[in-house]
């Protein structure tokens, strides 16, 4: 498969312009992230130096599933407008019509939903590093947030977990009618990948950089495939005529 550079450029900066005149992503990608933040703000600033380890332990598990939750819901969003909200807009079909490869408007999308996603993501996970050196009373706030375990799977699980998203997201808009339902499927559908992490903030399964490093290889491989998948499954054909349109040709031939 040959990408053609330009093309994909194209797409990207199409995407772009797109998501800044768009509301509600802008909405998503600011609000979300203060939302998230304010619990281990909150946190930071009220844990006293006398309080037990495992306290401390359980607030650093605590944020690091907190932060993986952004990039799992902003592509989400995003990726769920990318198909079914320019359908709506009319700007689908032009779209289509070019001599643009399916893989390079697909990977234009992705790019577009991955770029601000991971950066807000790490952004956040600094700021609240940076609070933690600076303003938590007990430094052993900063030392679990910094744990190799805690920074492996934060910088290996947010671009994976957003890869994940943002082709389910692109799956369910690809198939969706109205794009509140697609925003509401793909983020549902994004969400099983985070059981894992969910585990190992409760202790269930030990962290370490090798559980993380392998879970990382995991969703890697899930990225993948999902993509082949979501490629196999473009038709643009269909998203061009639509079904009731071929509904209504198909009766028009059988009258």
């Amino acid at each position: 498969m040959k990408l053609d550079a330009g093309r994909l450029g194209a797409v990207v900066r199409k995407e772009f312009r797109v998501l800044l005149r768009n509301r509600f992503i802008i909405g998503t990608m600011t609000v979300l992230p203060v939302i998230f933040l304010i619990t281990p703000m909150l946190e930071i600033f009220r844990l006293s130096p006398d309080v037990p380890a495992s306290i401390v332990l359980r607030f650093a598990g605590s944020t690091f599933l907190l932060l993986l939750v952004i990039p799992v819901v902003v592509p989400a969003a995003i990726s769920a407008y990318s198909v079914v909200g320019e359908r709506e807009q009319g700007t689908l079909e032009p779209l289509l019509t070019t001599p643009l490869r399916r893989e390079e408007l697909l990977l234009g999308k992705a790019v577009a939903a991955f770029v601000p996603s991971v950066a807000i993501s790490y952004l956040l996970f600094a700021l609240v590093i940076i609070c933690a050196q600076l303003f938590a009373s007990d430094p052993a706030v900063a030392s679990a947030l910094v744990q190799s375990s805690q920074l492996v799977g934060e910088f290996l699980f947010a671009p994976l977990l957003a890869g994940w998203s943002i082709w389910v997201g692109i799956a369910v808009s690809s198939r969706a009618s109205d794009v509140r339902v697609a925003q509401q499927l793909g983020t549902l559908a994004s969400l099983p990948p985070l059981v894992v992490v969910a585990l190992i903030d409760l202790q269930v399964l030990t962290p370490s950089v090798t559980l993380a490093v392998a879970f990382a290889l995991v969703l890697l491989v899930a990225d993948v495939v999902m993509y082949r998948v979501v490629s196999a499954m473009f038709d643009r054909e269909r998203l061009l005529t639509g079904t009731q349109a071929r509904s209504r040709r198909s009766h028009t031939t059988v009258a």
